[in-house]
């Protein structure tokens, strides 16, 4: 009878250690939403998602308790319920076509089922779009790790030329000009609309998407059942022979840093190295997410790699070569029953999404 390690389960499990800083505070979400400052109670929020009230949205088995929230933005229901209604909303890109849901799919665990998002007029997205899922548990955003928080991060798709297009005095504008966004906005803040404001709604709606209680975290609590015997199979070739759990370790299955797997070959598209201007960092891309992979299809930074199928078979060969390759991508030699249990596993981590509209 096959029995995994669970030592390897553990470390794959494993919360980061984090501490109190003049930035940030740590958030303990054990009902849902608890903010550590004074706000609004979420069981009688008006506007409050079904999703986000105490009760029906535990902290997601499998994953940490803790994240870490600016001090300046701190969580509270109307301010989520007012960045999920500009998440949804098109108005935020130049010529009202598309809204940050356009290329973050719900249904696709917030990510998109094509190689490159259609951007605002015309535009195309010049890398794949990453999922938004667990992203409140991240340390750097973006594939090239070029912003550090998500109140950064959600506004740079509206100014990028490619995405949404909108210079964000005149989102800003925009927004003020509308009744309703005005008087959501000076229900959170006492200043209304604002760039900053719209960038803490925003993030802090995002902070929310987390998805947790797949078949990996039931079979971690004692349910054997929980795994079939290839996805059992499989989360051995995970922690073992396949090492995948050298970058994909933790709660959310990453390590939040960057490697070289080769996938860059011939694209042209260097990476971290834009970023930090460093040859080693030559085709590097942050490692991402496994919780809900099988949705979040095609895969890499291109979206070159259509199925889960070929991702495997692209490891199996060791990547594509080239000088700064990563020094644990290796050839696998994987036999096509192996690659078939491999998959089964990482299905397995398919969780129970967050509510949308």
């Amino acid at each position: 009878m096959f029995s995994p390690a669970l030592e390897d389960i553990d470390r794959m499990a494993e919360p980061r250690r984090t501490t109190r800083g003049s930035r940030h505070f740590i958030l303990i979400l054990g009902l849902g939403i608890a903010s550590m400052t004074a706000g609004p109670d979420l069981a009688g929020a008006q506007g409050t998602p079904d999703y986000l009230r105490p009760g029906l949205q535990p902290t997601p088995l499998g994953l940490d308790l803790y994240f870490l929230v600016p001090e300046s933005n701190p969580l509270t229901a109307p301010k989520v319920a007012l960045g999920q209604r500009l998440f949804f909303d098109p108005m935020l890109s130049a010529d009202r076509s598309v809204a940050c849901a356009s290329c973050h799919l719900p249904e696709k665990a917030f990510a998109d089922s094509v190689p490159f998002s259609a951007g605002a007029r015309g535009g195309t997205a010049a890398r794949n779009t990453p999922s938004l899922l667990n992203r409140a548990y991240g340390r750097a955003f973006f594939l090239d790790g070029r912003t550090s928080s998500l109140e950064e991060t959600v506004l740079q798709p509206i100014q990028n030329p490619a995405e949404m297009a909108m210079e964000l005095d005149e989102t800003v504008a925009r927004l003020g000009a509308d009744s309703s966004y005005s008087r959501e906005f000076l229900t959170v803040f006492d200043d209304g609309v604002t760039e900053d404001n719209l960038a803490f709604a925003l993030a802090s709606y995002v902070r929310t998407l987390r998805s947790g209680d797949a078949s990996i975290d039931r079979f971690r609590q004692g349910d054997r059942t929980s795994l079939s015997a290839d996805a059992r199979a499989g989360l051995r070739l995970f922690t073992g022979g396949g090492n995948c759990i050298a970058c994909h370790v933790g709660p959310t299955f990453t390590d939040e840093e960057f490697h070289n797997t080769g996938i860059f070959v011939g694209s042209g598209d260097v990476g971290r190295q834009g970023v930090t201007g460093e040859s080693r960092d030559r085709g590097a891309f942050k490692t991402p997410s496994l919780r809900s992979v099988a949705l979040t299809a095609p895969y890499m930074h291109d979206g070159s790699l259509p199925t889960l199928e070929a991702v495997i078979d692209f490891y199996d060969r060791g990547g594509d070569d080239n000088l700064a390759l990563d020094d644990q991508i290796q050839p696998l030699g994987l036999s096509e029953v192996e690659k078939r249990q491999l998959i089964a596993f990482l299905r397995a981590l398919g969780g129970v999404a967050p509510g949308s509209r």
